[in-house]
């Protein structure tokens, strides 16, 4: 797994999926002058392990980079933040919980786009037909439901 910081918290996580050298390749190519540095990281390392160990944890400490609150990226990256562990909601009902009920595709599109997969949990989001449609992170579809298959189990 890697991740970015900027000064104003984490602006970019890589799941578990990749070799250290591949990770460290793509992290450099997409942000360039990054530094490694463990430490800042540590309590992101130890939520996301105990997450893939099947505790149930929360990453709301984890401070995080998002677009402005007024934009429609950030209303949905935020109110994505607040879906509990172990439940999931529609494309639909996100769109409504930012009181834009129509705008279910644009909500899936902001999704698609998250930067931060796991600490803004977008794999709680499912189509709505219930099924999972759409994890754009490496590990797709059978990433997103092992995901939430922990956290059932967690709870």
């Amino acid at each position: 797994m890697g991740a970015v910081a900027s000064a104003k918290g984490l602006c970019r996580v890589m799941l578990p999926h990749y070799t250290m050298e591949d990770l460290k390749a793509m992290l450099a190519f997409e942000h360039p002058g990054a530094r490694e540095d463990g430490a800042k990281f540590s309590e992101l390392a130890e939520l996301t392990r105990a997450h893939f160990n099947g505790s149930s944890v929360s990453f709301d400490s984890v401070a995080c980079d998002l677009p402005a609150e007024a934009s429609f990226s950030g209303r949905v990256l935020r109110a994505c933040r607040q879906i509990p562990c172990g439940q999931t909601l529609t494309y639909t009902q996100l769109a409504m919980k930012i009181g834009q009920e129509q705008a279910a595709r644009a909500v899936a599109t902001a999704m698609s786009k998250n930067r931060t997969p796991l600490v803004i949990p977008c794999h709680r989001v499912v189509g709505a037909d219930g099924k999972l449609h759409g994890f754009s992170a490496p590990g797709g579809i059978p990433l997103k439901k092992r995901m939430l298959e922990l956290e059932k189990a967690a709870r």
